[in-house]
């Protein structure tokens, strides 16, 4: 493999993994709170496009969508919003709680219809899964898909927050809620329009994933989120624009370097034995550099209201 492939397929990785961090820093600029039930939004909407594989490709991505809006709405209602006056590590545990239960649901009905089977095929836009050839490279389908879909998303992501009044109220948000709150700001209004886009996001990366994987079981999107939450953190979580950028970051990490270790997996992340300990280390190395993150311009901290 040539060093552009490897690099046209690390910014692959990398736009899947930034439509993730966006997910992940929508939901913490208006809750201030790590979402580590992220993953299990990415199952369902997964899980969705399996159960209807037989349905046409646009009906099976709606429904994936409406599915993982309505699972973070549910969430945000039932779980988030009675706690948001709690501390902050009340939150937090919550989040894992709500994880590991989506989890073991999961679990348990995939076992029950699966026996021990290794996932659900998910046929939608599998013909994405195929390779083009330019030249001496070979680059699938589902690289362009994930590229353009990045850049749609966050363009359209850009143009709600800067052009729209309830993406200026989440921009208000996001940097003083109770400042905001005062100025008229509806904080279950800003809090639900997030917690929707981030919904919205989840989906289009569990397409991306299921395209990839081609099989969904539990433990789709999981491991994809607990990397973009150590590339988001290490990028600078206190604004999404640092937070996108470390999702890329460690996600064009991931896939470039990668290529210079043994493999020994079939996922990008544990496509070799290595590769867990030499990014957790360079992330390491880079809050040892900067603590606020890589691409944070102040190190001030962030106060959750």
């Amino acid at each position: 493999m040539t060093h552009l492939q490897a690099a046209i397929d690390a910014i692959g990785l990398g736009a899947t993994y930034a439509l993730i961090a966006v997910g992940i820093g929508l939901v913490f600029g208006v809750l201030r709170l790590i979402n580590f039930a992220y993953g299990q939004l990415i199952m369902l909407a997964a899980f969705a496009m399996a159960f209807t594989d037989s349905w046409p490709d646009a009906a099976s991505i709606a429904l994936s969508v409406l599915v993982a809006v309505a699972a973070a709405l549910v969430m945000e209602r039932l779980a988030f919003r009675p706690l948001r006056t709690a501390p902050p590590s009340t939150m937090l545990v919550a989040t894992f709680a709500i994880s590991y239960l989506i989890q073991n649901i999961a679990l348990v009905q995939y076992a029950y219809r699966q026996q021990g089977g290794l996932g659900d095929p998910v046929g939608t836009l599998a013909q994405l899964n195929t390779a083009v050839s330019i030249g001496s490279l070979e680059i699938r389908w589902v690289t362009f898909l994930a590229i353009g879909a990045g850049l749609v998303c966050l363009g359209g992501l850009a143009l709600l927050l800067n052009k729209t009044s309830i993406g200026l109220q989440m921009r208000a948000a996001s940097l003083d809620f109770r400042t905001a709150r005062l100025l008229g700001v509806r904080a279950d209004t800003v809090i639900m329009a997030a917690v929707a886009v981030s919904g919205v996001l989840a989906a289009v990366a569990a397409l991306i994933l299921s395209i990839n994987t081609v099989l969904v079981n539990q433990t789709t999107g999981l491991n994809e989120t607990i990397v973009v939450l150590v590339g988001v953190v290490a990028g600078g979580i206190d604004r999404l624009t640092t937070a996108t950028l470390g999702g890329f970051a460690i996600g064009f990490a991931t896939a470039f370097v990668g290529v210079e270790l043994p493999n020994s997996g079939t996922t990008p992340f544990t496509s070799n034995v290595y590769m867990p300990s030499v990014i957790y280390l360079a992330v390491i190395v880079a809050l040892l550099l900067r603590p606020a993150g890589l691409f944070a311009k102040t190190q001030a901290g962030v106060e959750r209201v």
